[in-house]
C-alpha cells in the first residue's frame, strides 16, 4: 500500500525572502536553505533522489537562481554563494553515473585547485542537493575508497514549486519520495527551470575578455536571457545524459554551417590572398637581457672558461660580478685581470670569495675601456708565449730522452751488439770481441766468473732464464753447470719448461 504525502506551499512570511528569479511562482519560498552536516548523508537526509541528472540540473539552478543558500558568514574561507562555477561542477556531476568524482578529475575539468573544489562540493551539500552514500578515505594500509554522491533534490524546492511526492513503497525510506504532481504555478517556474536545464553550462573565465568590436564567432549571435546570464549555452544534445566517470559529453558547435566547407572555397586552391596584407616580419633576435641577466649570463661563462670556478654557485658568482658586469666587462677582460693578479693552480676552497678578493681594485685600475683592450692584449701575448714555451720544452725532453738511451749492461749482451755491428758494417770480428773458446771451468777468470753468475742470477730472478739456456744448447749442460752452477741451471731449465707456452699479450692455461 503506497502512501501519498502531498506538501503544501506556505503561506509568505513577513521575515522570508522572495525568489529573485522566480517571482511569478504563486507559491512562497522557505526563509533559508542550510543542511548540517549531520544530515549531509543519504540516511539522515531531508531530501530526497532525483529520478536523473537533467531533473536534478533543475533543482540546482533553481537554488542557485532563488538565493536562498547562503554560506554561514562566521567562516573565514569558503564560497560566498553559488556562482557559474558551481553551477558547471553540479554539470559535470550530473554526468557521472554512479556520481563518484575525483578531485583529481575536477580540478583537471575546471582548473581550480584542490581546495576551491572541495568548496563548491560542500556548497552543493549544504543547499542540500548532494548527499555522501560513501565516503572517501585513504586508511593506511587498506585499499582507498572513493567518494560517492546521491544527486537529492531539497525539500524546499519541492514546496516552492507546489510539488506533491509519495512513497512507492511503503516501508521505503524517505529518500525515496518520487513526484505524483506539481501546481498550475509551478509548472510555469518548472518550464523555464527545463529551459535552464537544457542549455550546456561553460566553463568560466578566470579573467573577462576584451570588448571586440566584431562579434566573436565563439560566441552565440542571440542575446541570452538576463535570468539565464550564469547558465548560458547550447541546448543538451539527445541521448544519454549520464557519462562513464572521467569523460565527458561532446559538445557541438553553436556556428554549425555557417562557414563553408574548405573545399567548395578559392582558399583551398591557393589563388585566393588574403584582404589583409601582412607586414614584413622582422627578423627574431631573442629576448634582451637586463642587468641581472647579464650578470648571470656572465658568471656562467666565467665558471666555464676558468678551470678554478668550476662547481661554485651561480648566484653567488654573479653577485660577486654585480659591479663590473654593470661596468660592461666581459669574460677575456676578467680573464686578463685575474691573470695579472695571478690566480692558484688547482682546488680552491671557496671559488667565489677568492674571485671577490682578486676583482676587489679591478675597476680602479682598469677604469677605461682602452685599458682593459691592453690588458687583453698582454694576457693573449703571455698565453701564446706559455705555449710556445711548453712546445719547446716538450721538444728538447723527447730529444733528451732518445739521446740517453744506452747499451745493455750485460757484459755478453754487450759482446753481441758488438758482433752484431761488425757483421752488419761488413767487417770480420775481432779476436777480443768473439766469445772465448771456452773448454773448461779452469780456463776462467775467477771474477769473470762470478760475474756471469751474477748476471745469469739477475735474468733469471726476472724471469727470463735465455742466458742459461742458450749456454747449455751451445756449450752442453756440463760446461753451463760449471759456468753458472748446477743448480741455477737446473731452475734455469724448469722455467723454461713450465713457461715455453707464454705469449705476448696473451696467457693460455694448459
Amino acid at each position: 500500500m503506497s502512501v501519498a504525502t502531498t506538501v503544501q506551499a506556505p503561506t509568505a512570511r513577513p521575515g522570508s525572502r522572495a525568489s529573485p528569479s522566480f517571482a511569478g511562482a504563486a507559491s512562497a519560498a522557505p526563509a533559508e536553505i542550510w543542511v548540517p552536516e549531520s544530515s549531509q548523508w543519504l540516511s539522515t537526509t531531508r531530501s530526497r533522489v532525483a529520478s536523473d541528472g537533467y531533473t536534478w540540473m533543475q533543482g540546482v539552478h533553481w537554488v542557485a537562481g532563488s538565493g536562498l543558500y547562503q554560506p554561514r558568514r562566521h567562516r573565514r574561507t569558503g564560497l560566498r554563494g553559488m556562482g557559474p562555477m558551481t553551477l558547471y561542477i553540479a554539470q559535470l556531476l550530473s554526468e557521472l553515473s554512479p556520481c563518484r568524482p575525483g578531485v583529481s578529475y575536477l580540478t583537471r575539468r575546471t582548473g581550480l585547485t584542490k581546495r576551491a573544489v572541495e568548496y563548491h562540493l560542500a556548497a552543493l551539500r549544504e543547499a542540500g542537493l548532494l548527499a555522501w552514500i560513501v565516503r572517501g578515505t585513504r586508511v593506511q594500509g587498506g585499499p582507498p575508497l572513493a567518494s560517492e554522491f546521491a544527486l537529492v533534490l531539497p525539500p524546499e524546492f519541492d514546496v516552492a514549486l507546489g510539488i506533491r511526492t509519495r512513497l512507492r513503497e511503503e516501508t521505503g525510506p524517505p529518500y525515496t519520495r518520487a513526484a505524483t504532481g506539481i501546481s498550475e504555478a509551478g509548472r510555469k517556474v518548472m518550464a523555464r527551470l527545463a529551459k535552464r536545464a537544457a542549455r550546456r553550462v561553460r566553463k568560466p573565465r578566470k579573467t573577462a575578455p576584451k570588448a571586440s568590436a566584431k562579434p566573436s564567432s565563439k560566441t552565440s549571435p542571440t542575446a541570452t536571457a538576463p535570468e539565464a546570464d550564469h547558465a548560458s549555452g547550447a541546448p543538451v544534445s539527445g541521448g544519454s545524459r549520464c557519462t562513464p566517470m572521467g569523460g565527458g559529453a561532446d559538445g557541438g558547435s553553436g556556428a554549425g554551417g555557417v562557414v563553408p566547407p574548405l573545399e567548395t572555397t578559392s582558399v583551398a586552391s591557393g589563388s585566393s590572398k588574403s584582404p589583409t596584407e601582412k607586414s614584413p616580419s622582422k627578423p627574431h633576435r631573442g629576448r634582451r637581457l637586463n642587468k641581472v641577466g647579464h650578470r648571470f649570463q656572465l658568471a656562467s661563462r666565467l665558471a666555464e672558461e676558468v678551470p678554478w670556478l668550476r662547481g661554485a654557485a651561480t648566484p653567488r658568482l654573479a653577485w660577486v660580478l654585480r659591479d663590473v658586469a654593470d661596468d660592461g666587462w666581459t669574460v677575456d677582460e676578467i680573464r686578463a685581470w685575474l691573470h695579472h693578479r695571478g690566480t692558484p693552480e688547482g682546488h680552491v676552497h671557496r671559488p667565489s670569495g677568492l674571485l671577490a678578493a682578486l676583482l676587489r681594485q679591478a675597476l680602479v685600475v682598469l677604469d677605461t675601456p682602452a685599458k682593459r683592450g691592453q690588458a687583453v692584449d698582454a694576457w693573449r701575448a703571455a698565453q701564446h708565449a706559455a705555449r710556445r714555451d711548453r712546445v719547446t720544452h716538450t721538444r728538447t725532453r723527447t730529444h733528451a730522452h732518445d739521446a740517453d738511451l744506452t747499451g745493455p749492461t750485460s757484459l755478453a749482451a754487450q759482446r753481441e751488439v758488438a758482433a752484431a755491428l761488425t757483421r752488419s758494417a761488413g767487417q770480420p770480428a775481432t779476436e777480443d770481441q768473439l766469445l772465448p773458446e771456452v773448454d773448461g771451468f779452469d780456463q776462467l777468470d775467477p771474477a769473470d766468473l762470478q760475474q756471469l753468475r751474477a748476471e745469469a742470477a739477475q735474468q733469471y730472478a726476472l724471469g727470463e732464464p735465455g742466458l742459461i739456456t742458450d749456454a747449455v744448447q751451445g756449450l752442453g749442460r756440463a760446461t753451463a753447470e760449471q759456468l753458472y752452477g748446477p743448480g741455477l741451471v737446473a731452475r734455469a731449465l724448469r722455467l723454461a719448461a713450465t713457461t715455453a707456452h707464454l705469449a705476448l699479450d696473451r696467457l693460455t692455461h694448459r
